[in-house]
């Protein structure tokens, strides 16, 4: 499940006509460069919970095979397009695409497109950050402790939120903290079916406060702490560095080009 309906508002130059997870990195939009770091770990189903200016990730999926590949259309016949060999091949990728609502937060998101969800783990992440976090030993860990919800911290610039952890279970989570220290919210979880318990369909329930502060207390948040390269793109200037990554044929979190 990808988080993609915020308005990035801290990236206006880039978000006046799109939502944020379609800027596009060396060409690509970041949401396919995260969806490729997924499918790369062996996930290839997608929910993508859409808000802001939801309609144009629909319209890129629609016509993701068409806008890659020669085709034939037979007019007058309700479907009848034929598409023919091309180099690019389409992933085979399931991409469930889900309105949200604009003003939603991320809990609130999670919860109603969870009706998407099959009944077993499934992993979340937000629509505007890379990282070469191994997503396979994060899904280990998550299964190995047995609790509800693993967060992957890393440690970059502290305006995100902080991580308080002993031995791995998280002790506290504080948001968007003022001082620069610990692990913060690097944004890949792993839940179990039981955490959707602690959502409702409330636009203002963001995943980062009332539902993993209830996972803190009832003991049942884990942490992944993840020592490699991790960064979002939270506004031009961190675009312009992930481009300038990109540019220089050396992206940490590209698996395949």
């Amino acid at each position: 499940m990808i988080l993609c309906g915020g308005m990035g508002t801290r990236l206006r130059e880039q978000t006046e006509l799109r939502p944020k997870p379609m800027v596009e990195i060396g060409g690509v939009p970041i949401l396919v460069h995260i969806m490729q770091h997924y499918s790369f770990h062996g996930i290839d189903e997608f929910v993508l919970c859409l808000g802001y200016k939801g309609n144009v990730i629909k319209e890129y999926f629609l016509n993701y095979e068409a806008m890659r590949s020669d085709f034939t259309v037979e007019l007058g016949k309700r479907g009848a397009v034929r598409f023919h060999d091309k180099a690019d091949s389409a992933p085979s990728w399931t991409v469930t695409l889900a309105e949200t609502g604009e003003m939603t937060m991320t809990g609130g998101r999670i919860h109603r497109a969870a009706r998407y969800l099959d009944g077993e783990t499934f992993a979340v992440t937000y629509g505007d950050g890379v990282s070469d976090v191994d997503l396979k030993q994060v899904l280990a860990h998550h299964r190995a402790h047995g609790k509800l919800a693993t967060m992957t911290g890393v440690r970059p610039p502290s305006r995100f939120g902080e991580i308080e952890h002993d031995r791995g279970a998280v002790v506290s989570f504080n948001e968007k903290p003022q001082v620069d220290q610990g692990l913060i919210n690097g944004g890949f979880f792993f839940f179990e079916p039981a955490f959707l318990k602690y959502l409702n369909d409330d636009p203002a329930i963001a995943l980062e406060r009332e539902p993993l502060e209830r996972c803190v207390a009832e003991k049942q948040l884990q942490v992944y702490e993840h020592t490699g390269f991790w960064q979002c793109m939270d506004t031009h200037r961190d675009w312009e560095h992930l481009e300038q990554f990109w540019h220089s044929g050396k992206a940490p979190w590209q698996v395949s080009r």
